[in-house]
């Protein structure tokens, strides 16, 4: 049993890292110091932008209004898959409550934040997608407000694609606003007046930096990377779909994992030859994009076993995991860390990423080994609550009293001491022995 790593990145996402955190430091600085005025000359400076940072009814209208109506179609029926599935992971969450014990009753309550802010990135790509995966999901958890912003595209406004996306998922609130400044905006609630509780959305290196300097002020999503592709592949596996769907995510951007791990090596160096030549065939932005990610971040790792395939997978802990093997049933049960899951070669990443449902905001940079994708319970709360009669609580008292006190809390103690002399006065009930230090 051996593992062989025959292509091997020279980067990793951490090399970015360090210039990022410079650049996004100095700009929170200026503008949790000058506020809107700060955030406006950031926009002016880095998207050309001198317009209105909130968009209000007419003007939303008049940027969507050129859209054809095929593509008003398509939009709103990805929108209605991810919202369809959005409220079904709603309704898997309840509220309860149980009778833990005779007059002792406990419960959760599950309560959305009031503000999200969704952040959609417009680069090097507008990422409509990106629009409804954040804001229908925000809405069907239940959220009051839901600000959503995007940079200005090539200095005219939010895409119309993207701006309507936003209408159609149901943002409340929408700022063409990009970068970190848009983050901060949502962070502080500046424009709106409404601090965002909880901000989410993909973005570059310096809106990862952003969300991730200023957790704690306000809730994230997850701490996010460039976007990464796994495919697991084994001798039925066809190399050129392979090499096509990791092409399909090293487009992305140049900081853009793409890996193969398989137990065949005529697919690995099938797709090894594959992998340029496809490359080659992109237009300008996507091929220089995918070109350096596969250069530079690109791995094809050679297993002898399905299981030393399954370890390899769940160290990668990958955002995007798709599965090009036999008995696909056996790799749904062994497989842990990733993402999200694309189980045949009938679905790809780009399906969830665009359409089927499930979100595509996901993590990245190995934190799928403890955290999951954006979904609504990204935007509930868990309440607990309790209530107990005064039964109930002659019978708990007595054991917080003494566990309080062998914790050396005589304060803690004396509030169920307090219950005890009023509600059964005169009982000698065991409260502990009283702190003395």
């Amino acid at each position: 049993m051996a593992i062989t790593h025959l292509k091997t990145a020279t980067k990793t996402p951490e090399t970015e890292t360090d210039a990022a955190r410079e650049v996004v430091t100095a700009m929170l600085a200026a503008i949790e110091t000058s506020g809107e005025q700060a955030v406006r000359d950031y926009a002016r400076k880095l998207d050309k932008w001198d317009g209105d940072i909130v968009m209000d009814k007419a003007a939303i209208a008049a940027r969507i209004s050129d859209i054809p109506q095929s593509v008003k179609d398509d939009i709103s029926f990805a929108a209605g898959q991810v919202r369809h599935f959005a409220q079904a992971q709603r309704e898997s969450c309840r509220d309860f409550s149980i009778e833990i014990s005779p007059g002792l009753h406990l419960g959760q309550k599950l309560v959305p934040v009031n503000t999200a802010g969704c952040y959609v990135p417009t680069g090097r790509y507008a990422h409509i997608a990106s629009a409804y995966m954040s804001v229908a999901t925000a809405k069907a958890a239940g959220v009051k407000t839901v600000v959503a912003c995007s940079a200005p595209f090539r200095g005219q406004g939010i895409h119309p694609h993207v701006l309507y996306a936003m209408t159609v998922a149901g943002a409340d609130i929408i700022m063409c606003l990009g970068g970190v400044q848009a983050i901060a905006a949502m962070t502080y609630g500046l424009f709106t007046g409404q601090p965002a509780d909880i901000i989410v959305g993909p973005g570059n290196k310096f809106v990862a930096e952003a969300k991730r300097m200023l957790f704690g002020k306000v809730g994230i999503d997850v701490f996010a990377g460039p976007s990464e592709v796994a495919v697991l592949a084994d001798e039925t596996a066809d190399p050129l779909i392979v090499a096509t769907d990791l092409v399909g995510q090293a487009e992305h951007g140049h900081e853009s994992p793409a890996w193969l791990i398989t137990s065949s090596r005529r697919m690995a160096d099938e797709v090894a030859r594959l992998m340029p030549e496809l490359i080659a065939t992109l237009p300008p932005t996507a091929r220089d994009a995918a070109g350096a990610a596969w250069r530079d971040y690109g791995e094809i790792v050679q297993c002898d076993t399905r299981e030393e395939m399954v370890a390899v997978s769940d160290r990668y802990a990958c955002e995007h995991l798709e599965v090009h093997c036999s008995d696909l049933d056996w790799w749904h049960d062994n497989l842990s860390n990733y993402g999200s899951l694309f189980l045949g070669e009938e679905t790809n990443v780009a399906f969830g990423d665009k359409v089927s449902g499930p979100n595509h905001i996901l993590p990245t940079k190995f934190a799928a080994r403890y955290s999951a994708g954006l979904s609504v319970h990204k935007f509930l709360k868990p309440l607990t609550w309790q209530r107990m009669d005064r039964d109930a609580c002659q019978r708990i008292a007595p054991v917080s009293a003494r566990i309080s006190r062998l914790e050396g809390m005589e304060a803690h103690a004396r509030t169920s001491d307090a219950r005890m002399a009023k509600y059964a006065p005169g009982s000698n009930v065991d409260l502990g022995t009283p702190v003395e230090v």
